[in-house]
């Protein structure tokens, strides 16, 4: 399958192996340089992958881009940053070479479809990919599998390795022009005197470099820029952008014809929710789900969740309870979702039944609740039917980020007090801009002063499943009461399911 765009072929491993042997995979350094674990995804990747390992590398690559998306909402400080994308990097991709070029490509066929998935896409893998550069530059490896600091002065040369492995033409400043040039050089910001004599210097075109001329980190003469060949880090990210989003342009308008109808139907359903899966920890099936909250096992009961859905629910779900407790009933797709919520945050069969039956006795006797709903709910915990294990999906159908108008989510935000007006000013940016998730992880931080320095919070997916969204709040408020920060959950992959 080629959904990836203009690219090289990669050469497949059944017709290469003697090469792969001598070079590594896809050509890359045998030796394990750490180079070789920085990627232009150029080449399309043929070897063979299982149904579940296709799912399971775009998953892992899918929490390391929804960790750099949770970080930059966050406004880290840059060590912090790149300590836990390390961190991420390794505990998801394993450094596995294969993993890693499988996951991208696999994403990309998935995030092509749109502009908005297309933009996601595109900003999550030029900060992944930089971040693997300047790791290589700063020589702390760049490895798949996270940094460390290797020291020496070799990751210079596993930079020029780098380049010159993806056909980077730079034109390599000869010793008398920069000595010719020395005070000019020195005069840039940031050069280091000492450094200075040993370092490589390029000229490049200055429209190549505008990043660095922005920043005032080069010198510039005659429409050319003077670049030290650690710098060249912005001249490669901006080349691994301008080629990415060409690639997923062109993706988006041949994939279905790329894909055969075979594979569309096995692997379609896959890419087409890959947006939507969660990826964060979840109270599904088979897991404790003690959330540190009153109840049985601290599990959301019949008796506390009114509380819970006013403290601890993100807009969606808290919108479904509101609606439950006004009108006492649901449409079809509402109990799907709502009710599918609450099993993953960790509320048992026999509660939710009592919860929904407390609320449906309202406009109904018990004996018509009982044949017209009580069997759904045990269908969806597995107890009938095919005795499926059901898991929450991402919430998108009734999304009020997404479907509500300004003013209705404006007056919204402000009937449930959702923190001040600069907080609502600027889910409402969010929002105007498009950007739903970044509304609900604003919503989140806006109820949650501090919950970036609380020790156990785990904010990963926070604006992407209702669920990670449910088990942050509750660590949250767990931590600041004494209780713990843990939530309970198993950390189990999860995708979205149907219920018949």
């Amino acid at each position: 399958m080629n959904v990836a765009g203009p690219a090289r072929s990669r050469p497949s491993s059944s017709s290469s192996s003697d090469a792969n042997s001598k070079r590594g995979h896809h050509g890359h350094a045998a030796d394990g340089g750490s180079s070789s674990l920085v990627d232009m995804y150029l080449d399309v990747p043929s070897f063979e992958l299982s149904l579940d390992e296709f799912e399971e590398y775009a998953l892992a690559r899918l929490k390391v881009l929804r960790k750099i998306e949770e970080m930059k909402t966050r406004n880290l400080p840059p060590d912090l940053f790149r300590s836990q994308l390390d961190a991420s990097i390794k505990s998801n991709l394993r450094s596995n070479d294969i993993v890693d070029v499988a996951s991208h490509f696999i994403l990309r066929a998935a995030y092509c479809r749109n502009e908005d998935l297309r933009r996601w896409f595109l900003t999550q893998e030029c900060i992944l990919f930089r971040h693997r550069l300047e790791s290589v530059s700063r020589g702390g490896g760049g490895s798949r599998g996270g940094g460390g600091n290797n020291g020496g002065g070799g990751h210079h040369d596993e930079l020029r390795d780098f380049l010159a492995r993806n056909d980077f033409d730079l034109d390599r400043v000869s010793a008398a022009d920069k000595e010719r040039l020395r005070d000019k050089l020195l005069s840039v910001p940031g050069t280091n005197p000492v450094e200075f004599n040993v370092a490589e210097y390029y000229r490049v075109p200055f429209v190549q470099a505008l990043e660095l001329v922005g920043r005032r980190e080069c010198y510039v003469a005659d429409g050319n820029a003077y670049v030290p060949l650690p710098r060249v880090v912005s001249i490669v990210a901006a080349k691994f952008r301008s080629s990415l989003s060409r690639s997923l342009a062109s993706a988006g308008g041949i994939f279905r014809q790329a894909v055969s109808r075979d594979e569309r139907a096995r692997i379609g359903p896959l890419l087409s929710s890959m947006n939507s899966q969660y990826t964060g920890p979840s109270g599904g099936a088979g897991s404790s789900a003690a959330y540190g909250i009153d109840g049985e096992e601290g599990a959301p009961t019949a008796a506390n969740v009114d509380e819970l859905a006013s403290r601890s629910m993100p807009l969606c779900m808290r919108q479904l309870h509101r609606g439950l407790q006004r009108d006492h009933k649901l449409k079809h797709q509402g109990r799907l979702q709502y009710g599918l919520f609450l099993k993953g945050a960790g509320m048992s069969l026999e509660e939710h039944t009592l919860f929904f039956q407390r609320e449906f006795a309202k406009i109904m006797t018990g004996e018509q609740f009982n044949k017209q709903y009580a069997y759904s709910i045990r269908h969806m915990h597995g107890k009938e039917g095919k005795r499926a294990t059901y898991t929450p999906g991402a919430e998108h159908h009734g999304c009020p980020y997404r479907h509500y108008d300004d003013a209705s989510l404006s007056a919204l935000l402000g009937l449930l007090k959702i923190g001040n007006a600069v907080d609502r000013d600027a889910i409402m940016a969010h929002k105007r801009d498009g950007n739903f998730q970044l509304a609900c992880s604003r919503h989140f931080e806006a109820v949650h002063p501090g919950a970036t320095s609380l020790e156990g919070v785990n904010l990963d997916g926070v604006g992407n499943h209702p669920n990670a969204w449910f088990s942050a709040s509750v660590s949250y408020h767990n931590a600041k009461s004494g209780k713990g920060g843990a939530t309970g959950g198993s950390k189990n992959v999860v995708k979205a399911e149907g219920v018949a």
